[in-house]
């Protein structure tokens, strides 16, 4: 097996919400693989692990062993040398010195009326013999009661937060980054950086005993060595610090996607407006057929990231089977392996299994066996664009008899492969490797800037013949027949110069592109392309080497009068840009803060300040005048 299908095995093996450690980064850290098993410490671990299981079922659990066990994890599993742990708990520690180291590391939720302080704590080894001084945190950790979730508020408390929400508070309030959560089965890593996302990833120590892999990737990535061992630009600090930036690497590859489906839909409708006679889009313009693609897409990035966070029905039996979008994909690549995707073309049910969980979430279900709140908004709203369902503008959706469009389930497979698997290089070369997208470790700034890339983009009717052609992911550009015809008459220098900036594309391969004479099986292709109109094929041919394939392999020829996506001004246009959770959490932090609490506008320090009566703060009225994605609000 090679080293980047080791990493992205235990990878799958991990339950993964927000940035983790990349695979780039993975292969640079650890490019043999992770650190190697310890036999011994797996019999030792199964001895533990069984003791403590039966202790905690047992009729009276002894709090003592659940502490013992987790304590025994950090020491002998991950190595932490006992002088470095901080515990208010141990005996064998003196408690004044226990809490002061720990006294620094508390933060009080004056609002909520909690101090918050981890249980233990990891510090930092003094360095070159020096005992005086504050020594550093680097891992705290929260012991919690033996089932309780950590993303489940805790009981008997005021303030409803979960455990997560609360390493994640107490994290940013001492400055710690890394955060460790656990009721003695589920061990859950809480990345907290200052300025960033925060990620959460979580493993089972029956795991460790079934997966051997996941123990191995637990003591490679915080193990003792991993703090402590390691050149600083080495530690799992830094390894997370530079997979964010590798983030920005995902998000474009899901943009280039999306928008790859984007044309897709946009495309499948045309058509289908085309066989109707062009009475189905009759008074929308180019621009609004784009947009209700987009919404589309957006509805699917919507319901994918509510189904996997448990917000929706995911896991009840009929809502799989009949609704939901996260197992769509799955139910339809089965048949299409199984028989070829040429006869999901000929099928057309999961678009309007599509529109009925559309129609479910915006108007509710009531049923003695399914039932869903109705959770309006205009992205869901079915008369926003009712040519979707086959309705006229201006119908309504509970009134009006719908005729779905005949969208082919091949067309619907390729939208959600584009949402929910990224096709990933790996390094070292080789083709890419599609690998399944979790959208509860999407942020919402991705998602954000995906909708920003969309709308770079716009929809357009070819007044001649288009070609799409091949060029950089930033740069495939639609370029009207009779332009690229004049280009190529002004002589090869100025032709390729020209191609040149349109593609992003060398030199060289353009001219072995422009040069290439089609095999027999392009050319084929080709006419088909054209829609086998003779004259056509003989105009294109020329350009053949040039034409870019869209996701079902065909080559992007837009005959006249078509709907086709390209590159568009709406985005620079309206000024719409993402805002970073770096500028609003700050923002929106002190511009509330006089508004809600008695204090600050005085200059008290946090300790004092007090939060002001529901009534006055009910009546408060914030205005955000450019909205867009709502980001501030949020």
């Amino acid at each position: 097996m090679s080293t980047a299908r080791h990493h992205t095995e235990w990878l799958s093996l991990l339950e993964i919400s927000g940035p983790f450690v990349s695979l780039p980064v993975l292969m640079r850290a650890f490019p043999q693989g992770l650190d190697a098993a310890d036999p011994a410490l797996t019999h030792d671990l199964r001895v533990a692990y069984d003791g403590w299981l039966d202790n905690q079922s047992g009729t009276r659990p002894d709090p003592a062993v659940h502490r013992a066990w987790i304590a025994w994890v950090l020491e002998s599993v991950l190595e932490m040398p006992a002088e470095l742990v901080r515990d208010t708990a141990s005996p064998d520690q003196p408690a004044a010195k226990a809490e002061g180291d720990l006294a620094g590391l508390s933060v009080t939720v004056a609002e909520c009326g909690e101090t918050l302080q981890p249980d233990l704590a990891v510090f930092e080894p003094a360095r070159g013999g020096e005992q005086n001084g504050t020594p550093k945190a680097r891992l705290l950790v929260q012991i919690l009661p033996w089932q309780q979730d950590p993303e489940k508020p805790l009981p008997d408390r005021h303030w409803k937060a979960s455990p997560a929400t609360r390493m994640m508070t107490l994290l940013h309030g001492t400055g710690v980054r890394l955060g460790l959560l656990t009721d003695g089965e589920r061990w859950m890593l809480v990345d907290a950086p200052k300025d960033g996302s925060t990620g959460y990833i979580s493993w089972y120590a029956h795991l460790w005993l079934e997966e051997p892999l996941t123990l191995r990737a637990f003591r490679s990535l915080l193990g003792a060595r991993r703090f402590f061992g390691v050149p600083d630009e080495e530690t799992i600090e830094a390894l997370l610090a530079a997979s964010a930036e590798n983030q920005q690497e995902v998000t474009d590859q899901l943009g280039y996607q999306v928008r790859r489906a984007v044309e897709l839909l946009v495309q499948a409708i045309d058509l289908a407006d085309q066989d109707r006679g062009r009475t189905l889009l009759k008074g929308m313009t180019e621009a609004d057929l784009y947009e209700a693609a987009v919404t589309v897409m957006m509805r699917l990035v919507f319901l994918l990231s509510a189904e996997e966070r448990g917000l929706l029905l995911l896991g009840d039996p009929i809502y799989d089977q009949h609704y939901a979008i996260s197992t769509l994909r799955t139910q339809l690549r089965e048949t299409a392996d199984q028989s070829g995707e040429e006869v999901l073309e000929r099928r057309h049910d999961a678009w309007c299994r599509l529109l009925a969980t559309f129609r479910g979430v915006y108007g509710g279900m009531r049923h003695d066996r399914l039932t869903l709140p109705a959770y309006g908004s205009s992205l869901f709203d079915p008369d926003r664009f009712p040519f979707l369902e086959g309705r006229q503008a201006g119908s309504d959706w509970l009134r009006t008899r719908a005729e779905p469009l005949p969208i082919s389930n091949r067309t619907v497979l390729h939208l959600l492969e584009a949402l929910q698997l990224l096709q990933v290089k790996l390094p070292g070369g080789g083709p890419a490797e599609a690998r399944r997208l979790s959208f509860r470790a999407l942020d919402i700034e991705q998602i954000g800037h995906v909708y920003e890339g969309l709308l770079d983009h716009t929809a357009k009717r070819a007044q001649a013949p288009v070609l799409g052609l091949d060029g950089t992911k930033d740069r495939e550009p639609e370029v009207a027949l009779p332009e690229l015809e004049a280009e190529q008459a002004r002589g090869e220098k100025a032709f390729i110069a020209y191609l040149g900036k349109q593609t992003g594309r060398s030199a060289g391969a353009l001219r072995k592109a422009a040069h290439a004479t089609p095999e027999p099986e392009l050319a084929q292709r080709l006419r088909a392309a054209c829609g086998n109109d003779a004259a056509l094929y003989e105009r294109v041919l020329p350009f053949a080497g040039l034409v870019r394939e869209d996701d079902y392999g065909r080559l992007v020829v837009i005959a006249g009068g078509s709907v086709y996506v390209t590159a568009g001004q709406e985005r620079r246009a309206t000024g719409t840009h993402y805002t970073p959770r770096s500028l609003t959490e700050p923002i929106v932090q002190h511009t509330l803060e006089p508004l809600v609490y008695d204090g600050p506008a005085e200059g008290k320090p946090p300790g004092e300040w007090r939060l002001r009566s529901p009534g006055e703060i009910l009546d408060l009225k914030v205005c955000d005048m450019a909205m867009g994605s709502g980001a501030f609000l949020v």
